[in-house]
């Protein structure tokens, strides 16, 4: 049995896909899950919920987290620190493997221009603070042969069919689409790595079935070479066949939107990762499985096809 647990999203649902090839048996773990292969199990519950959690991972040789908090620090420090402090304790009990599906949030934001396994943690966020402290808790659960587990991260991701929690989705996709202009945050003169959803979800899967994998810190596929806010917009703009229009945020205007949005308000504190350039390498991953990520190329005209065909024609 492998169980995800936070099955809903878009990681989660492209991981039930693709752990497909090594199981049928599969569990499917949220609010309101539904099945996504013909033979998933569906098991509805609360994972902050230390009994309904226990239930969740009851039997399972493999616990996949892709789970998702409300985008806000302090929900995020009430709620991630206590669910992978109960999630050790249960997979430490039942003896079954951790893979954590994570972001780049708790890197030094000085290196990020070629961010790696081995970039400094040192986060200048609170929500970056909170998130490398429950990756330490991981690592040090590692260390101490708690659990067998292991850390995939994930650069922004973009991809087919995301509804939401999608930067390009939400900022460039759909305004573009509706003949409006692209959204682009601070400066579109700078690098910016996306990881392909799908490519995530395989490599997230294929890290969990090998064994030599376990007690390290992966960086997911993600094509190198990215583009500057500019020519993503020009890019995505061309495939849509569409005009590339753009206006920017700068971060007085952030920080006023916050005034009245929720999520604005918690972007204030991201803005460095727009004001230079975050480029994402994963070729530990890519010598390690002989693996090649999805071009940005293809990755936008599937995102088209899949998403916008009504558009394009």
């Amino acid at each position: 049995m492998q169980t995800i647990l936070g099955s809903s999203g878009a990681i989660g649902t492209e991981l039930a896909k693709a752990l497909a090839a090594y199981t049928q048996q599969i569990r499917l773990v949220s609010r309101n899950p539904k099945k996504v292969n013909e033979t998933d199990e569906t098991f509805p519950a609360d994972v902050l919920d230390a009994k309904a959690l226990k239930k969740a991972i009851d039997g399972s040789s493999i616990v996949y987290v892709t789970v998702g908090f409300t985008y806000s620090h302090r929900q995020w420090a009430e709620k991630w620190i206590p669910f992978i402090k109960d999630l050790i304790t249960i997979c430490s009990e039942e003896n079954c493997k951790l893979v954590f599906f994570d972001n780049i949030y708790m890197y030094d934001p000085n290196f990020l221009n070629g961010m790696t396994e081995e970039t400094p943690v040192n986060p200048s966020s609170k929500k970056g603070l909170i998130r490398a402290k429950i990756a330490q808790m991981i690592l040090d659960a590692i260390k101490k042969n708690k659990i067998q587990a292991l850390i995939a991260r994930s650069a922004d991701f973009y991809g087919p069919s995301i509804s939401n929690n999608s930067l390009l989705t939400e900022t460039v996709f759909k305004p573009l689409s509706h003949g409006k202009k692209a959204n682009w945050l601070i400066s579109d003169r700078f690098l910016h790595s996306f990881t392909y959803s799908i490519d995530a979800a395989i490599a997230t899967a294929l890290l969990g079935n090998t064994e030599k994998a376990y007690g390290e810190v992966w960086h997911l596929p993600t094509a190198s070479a990215p583009y500057t806010g500019k020519q993503w917009i020009e890019k995505i703009a061309k495939e849509l066949k569409t005009e590339p229009k753009t206006q920017l945020a700068p971060k007085f205007l952030v920080k006023v939107m916050g005034l009245f949005n929720s999520i604005m308000k918690e972007s204030v504190e991201m803005l460095y990762q727009y004001d230079r350039d975050y480029v994402f390498d994963s070729s530990k991953f890519e010598k390690t499985f002989n693996f090649t990520p999805t071009s940005y190329d293809l990755g936008i005209k599937k995102i088209v096809e899949t998403d916008y065909k009504q558009v394009k024609n």
